[in-house]
């Protein structure tokens, strides 16, 4: 899959949910490998600020993201959200303020932008970020605990729980990101009733209303309360004569507050900075321990150079020994790959189950039996043969050779019993000929040689 950008740029305008400012933002394509990236374009030098997890500097109502000197851009969870379920993998964000306008508490404006003005492929392709084993991270304060699970694609389960009478728990799930305009993206932020003066004590939602906001009516106030609350958000007062959901506007679904923390947590995963193949499960998630995890993730992600291809013996091959006799002119004792269990036009993965039996194993070396690395080179080398004959119309008739071997590092022995799966991927189109070629060789999860070469595509004499 390549990856995404905007195809054209789109704006929304409205106040900020904290500062209560008027803001405008402009969400405009990117190059390639960019990533997401908001600019301050209402401060000396417009600073760009990476949307990463470690540039999160605050989790109260929203994520905040700031840079050494202090410039913010607060409330991006709902874009990023919309930015991450259509896929895009780079975009740059103008914006005008300290936050992104809360519009009407949702992502739906967001997804509404994207779709007009549609996206486009890049050259690069996706960097996906393949979970393989179960990952966990438990608040042990809180009780929250975010779980990922190795799956084909992303999905995510949440599971909220409040002490209130009317939100006392909710579940959703969203199994396919392509369902998230008509699942996830009209679900609104929500507040309680009871927290609206705490919050505006700590200088918060100065511009949160019943437009923009679910409210929460889930305990008696006295309307000596009700009065100052209305007076302080400047709303006009009013009378609450029972305990629920106070908007004018009914709730999109029975379980809107789940599926907004559904789509909070969708744009704080966002940060990780890679796409996801892998199922989250949330119990009682928030912006904080969303951004423990997602850093957890990251620093993973951060120090896995090149994941190693995903390997299920049980599978029939793309390719097998009798396709690569039929692709490559190697015999015994010097064909290298036994299957092959992916494909395209730009990469291959091939497999080769090294045994004892090998005829390298009598002399390299007797007592101590290691598959010399010239080999393990040989061997990425054929495999990058059948990924480039694998599309001519007669493959027989032509054999690839080696013009440059460069950057070669061995960094594990190879013995009998290892099973080596060589991932190997073109770096350059064909030209004259010639293929610039980059591979790398796994024993399991660990990268044990990797190599960059020119191969020459030669027509049989």
């Amino acid at each position: 899959m390549k990856q995404l950008t905007l195809k054209d740029s789109f704006k929304v305008s409205g106040k900020g949910l904290h500062s209560g400012l008027h803001i405008d933002a402009e969400f405009k394509p990117a190059p390639e490998n960019t990533g997401y990236k908001f600019r301050r374009i209402d401060l000396e030098g417009e600073p760009v600020i990476d949307a990463i997890a470690e540039n999160v500097v605050d989790t109260r109502r929203g994520t905040v993201i700031g840079n050494r000197k202090g410039d913010v851009v607060s409330t991006i969870e709902h874009a990023m959200a919309a930015l991450y379920a259509a896929g895009i993998d780079n975009c740059i964000i103008d914006v005008n303020g300290p936050e992104l306008p809360i519009l009407d508490g949702s992502a739906i404006e967001f997804v509404n932008g994207i779709e007009r003005v549609g996206v486009v492929e890049q050259n690069a392709d996706k960097d996906f970020y393949i979970i393989k084993e179960k990952t966990q991270f438990r608040d042990e304060e809180t009780g929250s605990t975010l779980t990922i699970y190795p799956d084909d694609g992303f999905s995510v389960e949440c599971m909220v729980e409040y002490n209130s009478s009317v939100l006392p728990n909710q579940f959703a799930v969203l199994d396919d990101l392509a369902e998230f305009r008509q699942e996830v993206a009209n679900a609104r932020t929500f507040v309680f009733v009871r927290e609206i003066e705490q919050l505006l004590d700590a200088n918060l939602i100065k511009g949160g209303d019943l437009d923009n906001a679910i409210v929460i009516y889930d305990e008696p106030i006295s309307q000596e309360r009700i009065d100052h609350i209305c007076d302080i958000v400047n709303v006009p007062h009013m009378k609450i004569n029972k305990i629920g959901y106070i908007n004018p506007k009914p709730l999109a679904w029975d379980n809107e507050p789940a599926r907004h923390k559904l789509m909070d947590l969708i744009g704080d995963l966002a940060l990780i900075g890679r796409p996801v193949k892998g199922r989250v499960v949330a119990i009682r998630p928030g912006h904080t321990v969303n951004n423990k995890f997602t850093r957890m993730v990251r620093h993973e992600v951060k120090h896995t150079e090149i994941q190693a291809p995903v390997y299920n013996p049980n599978l029939a091959p793309i390719i097998d020994i009798n396709g690569i006799r039929n692709l490559i002119p190697h015999r015994y004792p010097f064909l290298l790959i036994d299957k092959v269990i992916e494909i395209d036009k730009k990469h291959i993965v091939a497999v080769k189950n090294v045994t004892v039996n090998e005829p390298f194993f009598q002399g390299h070396f007797p007592q101590e039996p290691v598959m010399p690395g010239v080999l393990q080179v040989e061997a990425m080398a054929q495999a990058a043969g059948v990924l480039v004959l694998n599309f001519l119309e007669e493959p027989e008739k032509y054999s690839t050779y080696f013009l440059k071997i460069d950057n070669v590092k061995f960094r594990q022995k190879v013995v009998p019993g290892n099973t080596l799966l060589m991932n190997v991927s073109l770096t350059t189109e064909i030209r004259r000929g010639c293929a610039m070629v980059k591979g790398y060789s796994f024993v399991g999860e660990k990268v044990v040689c990797e190599a960059e070469f020119m191969a020459q595509i030669i027509k049989n004499k």
